[in-house]
């Protein structure tokens, strides 16, 4: 039990975790699938195939049936995570949960280690006290919170790369200083990179990352020696990339660089609304990402990241030993992520859609900073009220987390909807920006059919009606709104969303029965044929 306290006072991130694995556990059957869901888990269903050797054998090996129900879409999409995940899943669907809350739960228990890892990589330049702070200021973001549950492609990309970049940065420090565990901390950084490629072709960025630190800090300390075990670190990451990513197996270099061409643009044809304005993906204006960095974080964030900024680089640049001047290079690189990307979308504008979340990513620096700026504070207002009691701390510390804790509580179970009062929360922002653009309201709307219909009934989707039909029960009839041929029948329902304001264009005439929202801000409605 000693041994156990003194882990959590050294590591007070433990008890935020825990913290947030209850709370988890109780919310986790609440979220609604995602239009996106389904077909990404028949995908990670279908990857055993890949690896049975009975199939290798069978004489009638094809690698396409690897690829699930989607296969052109998702053989691009590396499978890593799903590899990793889908067994907890299992687990959980043998204990008796449904498929999709089983996959909610693992998502949040994975984005954790993301917390873990943004808790650790913090703690290289700042104190566990606001390592601890932008964390927990990073956890509660109602955005990234709803994200962390029912988004299994870009909460997990986060959680690898920035582990990469952690774990890279720390095997750079072992290999230079010659430590013993050299070689553990090498083929478990090796193998996050990899795994973190399989996920997105964006990850070996990290290992870029981690290449320049290593140059740097090899150059300062004459271990010039020390390349060879650098080498096997990408040979490594490499091989794990392959070995876990099907697609890739057919040929390495020329299926990586097509996805990777493929990805640089984004391709896609989705509409999306974005101030007032329903945009193609590939025609929004430049100020896309700024606008929705600004408004889709909670209010104290960039006012904390620029105070962050100014302090960290300071006390970093005023640090004349090698120890700072190593310090100021792996800050300098990890905030690189965030310009680097930053600058490409600016310059290059590919087609974006589903609000920032393709970027959640390169967020950790933001984060870091605001670390930086807390420490800042508790600096000026020890010395300004001469104490140092840590009551006083973590109060302001809850104060300024406080608004992505009521974002959260407020949108249950819609979260990811989140908007700050720049625009006048999610209420404001709504008619003019994406809410509930993966339709998840689809649960609540077809649930509460359920409980309101005892006759038989005919349901018509305007959209992606196999999420609604997830959630049926055996007297609702769910069909396609958009494949229909037959004239509605009177007492028939149908289900519209509001991405894109649609439920202000699709049978309007139509007397509404039923709306799920959260204050003002309408998500889908269904509608009832007279």
């Amino acid at each position: 039990m000693n041994s156990l306290y003194k882990k959590i006072v050294e590591k007070p991130i433990f008890l935020l975790l825990a913290f947030n694995i209850i709370i988890g556990l109780i919310v986790y059957r609440d979220f609604g699938l995602t239009w996106d869901e389904p077909y990404f888990y028949g995908y990670g269903d279908a990857l055993g195939y890949a690896y049975s050797p009975a199939e290798w054998f069978s004489g009638h090996f094809d690698l396409y049936n690897s690829y699930g129900p989607s296969a052109d879409d998702h053989k691009t999409r590396g499978p890593a995570y799903l590899l990793l995940a889908r067994n907890f899943v299992y687990g959980l669907k043998a204990l008796g949960s449904d498929e999709a809350s089983a996959w909610h739960l693992v998502n949040f228990l994975f984005f954790q280690l993301g917390v873990y890892f943004l808790y650790r990589i913090s703690t290289r330049w700042m104190s566990s006290s606001a390592a601890l702070f932008a964390s927990a200021f990073f956890s509660f973001q109602p955005m990234l919170w709803g994200h962390a549950f029912i988004n299994p492609k870009d909460p997990p990309f986060l959680t690898f790369f920035l582990a990469s970049v952690c774990l890279g940065f720390e095997m750079v420090d072992s290999i230079v200083e010659d430590s013993r565990d050299k070689t553990k901390k090498l083929l478990l950084a090796a193998f996050v990179l990899g795994i973190a490629t399989s996920i997105r072709v964006l990850a070996p960025l990290a290992g870029i990352l981690a290449l320049i630190y290593f140059i740097v800090t090899a150059n300062e300390m004459k271990k010039n020696s020390a390349w060879w075990s650098f080498i096997q670190y990408g040979l490594i990451a490499i091989v794990v990339m392959f070995v876990t990513w099907p697609f890739l197996w057919e040929s390495l270099f020329r299926n990586f660089a097509d996805v990777f061409i493929l990805m640089s643009d984004n391709p896609t044809h989705l509409s999306v609304l974005f101030d007032g304005r329903v945009y193609s993906a590939s025609e929004l204006p430049r100020r896309y990402l700024p606008v929705l960095l600004t408004i889709s974080l909670t209010e104290p964030t960039w006012p904390l990241f620029g105070i962050g900024w100014v302090y960290g680089y300071w006390m970093l640049i005023k640090d004349r030993t090698a120890n700072g001047k190593g310090k100021l290079v792996a800050l300098s690189l990890v905030f690189s992520s965030f310009l680097i990307v930053l600058a490409y979308v600016l310059l290059r504008k590919p087609a974006m859609y589903d609000g920032m979340r393709h970027f959640f990513f390169v967020l950790p620096p933001v984060f870091i900073f605001i670390g930086f700026a807390f420490e800042f504070l508790l600096e000026k207002i020890s010395l300004f009220l001469h104490t140092g009691k840590k009551w006083l701390y973590a109060g302001i510390g809850l104060v300024l987390i406080l608004p992505g804790i009521i974002g959260i509580y407020k949108l249950h179970p819609y979260e990811y909807a989140y908007y700050n009062s720049f625009v006048g929360g999610t209420d404001g922002a709504f008619r003019d920006y994406e809410t509930d653009f993966w339709l998840t309201c689809y649960k609540e709307a077809v649930e509460e059919i359920n409980k309101l219909s005892t006759a038989p009934v005919t349901l018509f989707v305007y959209r992606e009606a196999y999420v609604a039909a997830s959630y049926a029960s055996d007297r609702i009839n769910v069909q396609d709104l958009r494949n229909r041929h037959d004239k509605f029948q009177s007492g028939d329902h149908i289900l519209v969303n509001s991405r894109t304001n649609e439920d202000r264009t699709t049978y309007v005439d139509v007397p509404n029965v039923m709306s799920v929202k959260r204050g003002e801000a309408t998500f889908c409605v269904v509608r009832q044929i007279p």
